[in-house]
């Protein structure tokens, strides 16, 4: 190697550290730091409601009542998947990280029931999330989009 390859050396190492750590790929699951135990969450995604846009990347579903949830400063998450209202607790974490808990669903019937359940299975799996502007996008732990969400107003 010639000097001017050894001035390269470092650069190198350092793009390469930054992009492993820039993986797509989650690591081991840390437990979230902020959530039910009587920790007041915050950020963009606490006190608003967000209104269901899109199931995986591009399905829409047709419901008899638009699904929404909200969360609260006190972890606890209230909404509607389409057919049932549901609550239940929210934790927080570094890196956008996300986890629903302790799910609990009224038990309407209605024509749409698997509709519904594929809301609830949504908010289930979320492992992070995004925001960009008005949306919401769920990921799971394999990085894959569950689905969106958009700002109420």
């Amino acid at each position: 190697m010639t000097m001017k390859d050894w001035r390269l050396v470092p650069w190198l190492a350092s793009a390469a550290l930054l992009l492993s750590a820039c993986s797509s790929a989650p690591g081991p699951r840390p437990a979230p730091e902020e959530g039910p135990s009587g920790t007041s969450l915050s950020g963009a995604v606490v006190e608003q409601r967000w209104n269901l846009l899109l199931v995986g990347t591009s399905e829409r579903l047709s419901m008899p009542e638009t699904p929404f949830f909200r969360i609260g400063r006190d972890g606890n998450v209230s909404g509607h998947d389409g057919c049932n209202r549901f609550t239940g607790q929210v934790a927080l974490g570094e890196g956008q990280r996300i986890e629903f808990s302790e799910l609990a669903t009224t038990r309407k019937a209605c024509s749409n029931m698997e509709d519904a359940q594929r809301v609830t299975d949504m908010l289930e799996t979320a492992y992070r999330y995004l925001i960009d502007h008005d949306r919401l996008v769920f990921f799971g732990p394999d990085s894959r989009v569950l689905g969106g969400w958009r700002e109420s107003n």
